[in-house]
């Protein structure tokens, strides 16, 4: 047994081998020893090899589920080997097979999955000049292909897609921030080749090119996409009927948002790492589990494709018109995720419980159809074309599969009683075997007379008819004799001899004909599969735009208006999700940004409500280019082809950065790539660092993103950035007031034109807690320090200042040269007068 297992395990290094052994998983070894530890199960031992004790842990087969669960979580990969072979007629060791291979990105089996969001493999190929990035979600047969330069980019794609596996060439260079992710696989450098991709793809697809798909020229991008091809067969062993296509993804398609934008702005994920209080959480009303991971696709991925938008816009204004969504929602509940549930049937691992949901989902559509009936938008009509009624086939589930199926169809039980003849007739058999019996002993009594005759059974011999020795020679000329016995005679007639092959047989032959005709009930459904993945496809838009509709009505959001030029009209706008938490009512404020207006320089006091302004605008943003409604009275916009946020403070110690590296890194990233149709957020930029430096870095970072013309908003506590609206027009002040009551600050969260007055911190300390000894001492400090700056203006000559300062980069716009210099005119010196001026100037200020 153990020459049997190694050599199975030579083939799964990498894997966990769950060894099946009756009714146990056993795992030995290390892959022992890791189980043990991983999943808090006992380690023993078992026989020995190289005169040490085998470590040898397990699980029983009927409870691996919940383990496995586990495994994958943690980003292990487990191989199934199961026995094939009978354990009756096997000589030595029952044969056995890897029948599965189960990793982070390829689970299909639904208590291993979250539901509400998509589980991604991905495939990783090339250099900082390039790279290609393919993704699959083996439930769906979603296959997406794109290429992009530069590590920023790639890393706002990872935290977009957030893959559960990731494979990488084995060649790859080390210490990079991929390397870092959880569940990476190395794979061979071959397996990445370009032209073997093609082939591969071309096969799955059967065509004869990549032309239809986009994709003809790719280079990276169809190595990774053939990589992630190979490993997906390799893991499923079996065909994978569901993937039909490969997309294209293109980055001037969608609104592109970093990596850190994306957690500040908690889309999807809240800072915390999980899903309440973030804009999905809002948003989520869905109907269906297909429904919600679509949801979060387009909140991950905005686009900028003006159809598109309008056509959801408008969508949604039909379905908001007569109430329409209240109708359509419960019928959607109906539905069920068979999205899922196909894939499962393309993957021949799908239960009978699937089946019965799929028939149920059926059975709906007709339904649905008459609530999209009134609908005349040509988008909802498409959707509800492409969604159809399969008559047939939910006629053929209707009679096959019965009402509520056990989990599994190992031990029968699905198949309705009606449905085929012969397995009737083997489940009544089996059923009914005893009654027979009793009803043939009868009817030979009574046919013979004989009174001893009785009807047995017995394992060795079968079914037999028994006479005692004193009756059994007047048996009749059809019995047959099978035994002798001491006191007794035994027969077999053909009628028994018939009812025997069958009775003996009936329950296994009823369990084998159950699953073959289980297995004919997939094949049926998988000549529909391509259109019942399209009718999927259309149910779960048609929940996001009944939800979205449904959210707006609820919520009070508007249909924003997208205009040609650049401009960012809000009128009233609101948080999306701090509004939902707020015990009292939001704070509504305005935001306009135009050609004369880029950027809005932000102050006030910490807790007024900046960051909310600045995110409520993002989010607004963001809302807009997936086709939703947004919080606000009105809305006009043009298109926008990035979101930068610049918030909050964090470090990466894993990486070598401080706090402040990582605000400057991100920083150089909107620097470098905002461009005049980005909306930017900076939120106290350059806090990091000592005074001068920080309002240094604050100030020209404002004054170059006022060159760019980038939609701007700038929170800052640095009040001397409030000047750059005197000298840029396209900047201007605007502030979160706030009043003082008693010492203690009220913040009223209205945004107001002009800077603030004052910052309010010793205020807004003394509302956290800070123990009043050292609020007083604070102000104390304060006094003193606003003094000194007071007599540091007052004074002339930098010789008079005795407090040693940190030079003021900005102090030389007052010194009295930079006005004589200005008032100057080179060209009407003559080069005595020019240089007798430099003596002049070098003996007065020496």
């Amino acid at each position: 047994m153990m020459q049997q297992y190694f050599g199975l395990k030579q083939h799964h290094p990498e894997q966990l081998l769950f060894y099946r052994m009756g009714d146990f998983y056993e795992l030995f070894f290390d892959d022992a020893k890791k189980a043990a530890r991983l999943l808090d199960i006992t380690l023993t031992a078992r026989g020995q090899s190289g005169g040490q004790p085998i470590p040898m842990a397990g699980i029983p087969y009927h409870a691996a589920e919940g383990y496995l669960a586990r495994l994958v979580k943690l980003g292990e990969s487990v191989a199934i080997c199961e026995q094939i072979g009978d354990p009756a007629t096997s000589k030595g060791p029952v044969e056995r097979q890897v029948v599965r291979i189960l990793t982070p990105g390829t689970v299909s089996d639904e208590a291993l999955l979250d539901e509400r969001r998509d589980n991604l493999l991905a495939a990783l190929v090339g250099s900082e000049r390039g790279f290609g990035l393919a993704t699959l979600d083996i439930n769906s047969g979603r296959f997406c292909v794109m290429e992009l330069a530069g590590w920023e980019t790639l890393l706002g794609e990872l935290e977009r897609l957030a893959p559960a596996e990731l494979l990488i060439p084995d060649d790859w260079e080390s210490n990079t921030p991929i390397e870092r992710r959880r569940a990476v696989r190395r794979r061979a450098p071959w397996e990445f080749d370009r032209d073997s991709a093609f082939k591969s793809l071309t096969q799955q697809f059967g065509t004869k090119d990549l032309v239809g798909f986009g994709c003809q020229d790719l280079k990276l991008g169809l190595g990774a996409a053939g990589a992630l091809m190979n490993y997906a067969k390799e893991t499923q062993r079996t065909a994978l009927p569901h993937i039909r296509a490969l997309t294209l993804e293109r980055f001037e398609d969608s609104v592109i948002i970093d990596s850190a934008s994306r957690r500040n702005l908690e889309i999807d994920c809240n800072l915390s790492g999980g899903r309440d209080n973030t804009l999905l959480d809002v948003l989520d009303h869905t109907a269906t589990a297909m429904g919600s991971r679509l949801l979060c696709r387009w909140l991950n991925r905005p686009l900028r494709d003006m159809a598109v938008l309008q056509s959801r816009q408008g969508s949604i204004s039909t379905l908001l018109e007569q109430h329409y969504h209240e109708e359509l929602q419960p019928v959607l509940k109906g539905i069920g995720d068979i999205e899922r549930i196909l894939a499962r049937i393309a993957l021949r691992s799908a239960r009978p419980r699937d089946l019965a949901r799929l028939r149920d989902a059926l059975a709906t559509l007709p339904s649905l159809q008459t609530a999209l009936q009134p609908l005349d938008t040509a988008h909802l009509r498409r959707l509800a074309e492409q969604v159809g009624t399969y008559p047939e086939l939910a006629e053929l589930l209707e009679r096959a599969v019965i009402e509520n199926p056990p989990a599994v169809i190992r031990d029968g039980g699905v198949i309705k009683p009606g449905y085929d003849a012969e397995l009737d007739e083997l489940q009544n058999i089996s059923e009914n075997a005893g009654q027979y019996l009793i009803d043939l002993e009868n009817r030979e009594r009574e046919r013979t007379g004989l009174s001893t005759l009785k009807v047995g059974y017995n394992r060795v011999h079968g079914y037999f008819i028994e006479l005692s020795r004193g009756q059994s020679a007047q048996a009749p000329a059809d019995y047959i004799r099978r035994q002798t016995l001491k006191g007794a005679e035994r027969f077999i007639t053909p009628e028994l001899k018939t009812f025997e092959d069958k009775a003996l047989s009936a329950r296994s032959r009823a369990l084998a004909r159950e699953k073959s005709l289980y297995e004919e009930l997939i094949d049926r459904i998988n000549l529909d599969l391509a259109a019942l993945q399209d009718t999927a496809s259309s149910l779960a838009e048609l929940d996001v735009l009944a939800t979205l509709s449904e959210r707006a009505s609820t919520l009070d959001y508007c249909r924003p208006q997208f205009i040609e030029g650049s401009q960012m009209h809000i009128q009233q706008g609101r948080h999306p999700v701090v509004e939902q938490v707020l015990d009292g009512p939001f704070v509504a404020n305005d935001l306009l940004l135009d050609p004369d207006t880029r950027m809005l320089i932000i102050t006030g006091p910490n807790m007024g409500g900046k960051s909310t302004y600045m995110r409520q605008t993002a989010l607004i943003v963001l809302l807009a280019h997936i086709g939703s409604y947004v919080p606000a009275q009105a809305a006009e916009l043009s298109l926008v082809d990035r979101i930068f946020t610049r918030i909050g403070s964090s470090d990466d110690l894993a990486g070598g950065r401080s706090t402040f590296m990582v605000e400057m890194s991100e920083t150089a990233n909107i620097l470098h790539n905002a461009t005049d149709a980005s909306l930017v957020l900076m939120d106290e930029v350059g806090r990091g660092t000592s005074t001068f430096d920080g309002l240094s870095l604050a100030w020209s970072a404002a004054e170059y993103l006022g060159q760019i013309r980038a939609f701007s908003l700038f929170a800052t506590h640095y009040f001397e950035l409030t000047s750059l609206a005197d000298t840029d027009p396209g900047v201007a002040n605007v502030h979160l007031n706030a009043t003082e009551h008693n010492e203690r600050i009220v913040f009223l969260h209205s945004v107001l034109p002009g800077p603030a007055s004052q910052s309010y911190g010793l205020q807004v300390a003394q509302l956290a807690g800070v123990p009043k000894p050292v609020i007083d001492r604070a102000r104390e400090h304060l006094a003193q320090l606003e003094q000194q700056s007071l007599s540091q203006q007052a004074s002339t000559s930098g010789k008079a200042r005795h407090i040693p300062l940190q030079n003021d980069l900005f102090a030389s716009a007052a010194h009295p040269m930079v006005d004589i210099l200005r008032g100057l005119k080179p060209d009407e010196l003559t080069p005595r007068q020019a240089l007798e001026l430099l003596y002049q100037w070098k003996s007065e200020h020496a």
